[in-house]
């Protein structure tokens, strides 16, 4: 049977081809349509009429905005027949937003999972994306077959909002990370030393990590094309504020790191990876 895929930006685009790879025959909606040129795929007229059909659909979508508006739009998901659907929302959202979607959805007769990924753009194809999970047990089990095509490790955390609330602690560490090696890579080139040569001996001892393994091409040859985009870690670092104040707990490192993510933006760089932060750092006077 079908399964529905609704946002075809990077990383939704990895994960539906990846899927299909696996066998999975496809049914697509994305906003702007020329983003489903050359999938191996069914396109849809609207999610209304793509929920109608399928029994299962995965959201991968920019923000809780976007999400919201998926749902509730004209054409939206809640205008078709949702009666024992599943949706399997792959969309990095703010904590409050998913407690909405589970609420909303299931009024309508269907079942709700968030399940943000960790990862980007070749992890992804590869099948090796870490994927967090809440909602209910029995709607894990229906949508595990699916997760375990394109994860390769897969965490149930059962209660509403906790895996939201782990992919934005785990994106703190990723544009924190992220900051830290370029600013250690710029420091390192101003006193003398070959950027490659900086690179593998981090790599070598404390600096080693899955970051800086998947961005050391990025960063040598400063090719920013987008896996996961500066716009999109900013708006996750003003998650992970919005996280801490409702903790009522200070942030530090995270807030510097957003300042310069912002930065990025405001200098019309927030379509390049985040990676690009390098750049930014390295142009700072």
């Amino acid at each position: 049977m079908a399964i529905g895929f609704i946002g075809l930006g990077n990383l939704g685009r990895a994960i539906a081809e990846r899927l299909i790879s696996q066998g999975e025959e496809l049914i697509v909606w994305n906003r702007s349509k020329q983003k489903t040129e050359g999938l191996k795929a069914t396109i849809a007229e609207s999610p209304a009429d793509l929920i109608s059909i399928v029994q299962t659909c995965f959201l991968c979508l920019s923000d809780s905005k976007a999400v919201k508006a998926m749902l509730e739009s004209e054409h939206g998901i809640l205008k078709g027949n949702c009666d024992g659907k599943l949706i399997i929302d792959i969309t990095t959202n703010h904590f409050d937003s998913v407690l909405s979607f589970y609420r909303e959805l299931g009024e309508h007769g269907a079942s709700y999972l968030e399940s943000p990924v960790s990862g980007s753009v070749i992890p992804a194809s590869q099948g090796n994306l870490i994927v967090m999970v809440s909602g209910d047990n029995k709607s894990f089990e229906r949508a595990k077959p699916l997760l375990q095509k394109i994860g390769k490790q897969i965490f149930y955390l059962e209660k509403p909002a906790l895996a939201t609330k782990m992919k934005l602690v785990t994106n703190f560490v990723l544009g924190s990370f992220m900051v830290a090696i370029s600013e250690a890579l710029v420091l390192g080139e101003e006193a003398g030393i070959d950027k490659k040569t900086i690179i593998d001996i981090l790599l070598a001892g404390a600096g080693n990590s899955m970051i800086l393994n998947a961005k050391k091409e990025k960063l040598l040859s400063e090719d920013f094309s987008p896996h996961f985009s500066m716009a999109m870690i900013a708006k996750d670092l003003g998650y992970i504020e919005a996280l801490a104040r409702s903790q009522k707990r200070p942030l530090y490192s995270a807030v510097v790191a957003k300042e310069l993510y912002d930065k990025a933006i405001s200098d019309r760089m927030e379509t390049l990876d985040f990676s690009a932060i390098y750049k930014v750092i390295k142009d700072l006077k």
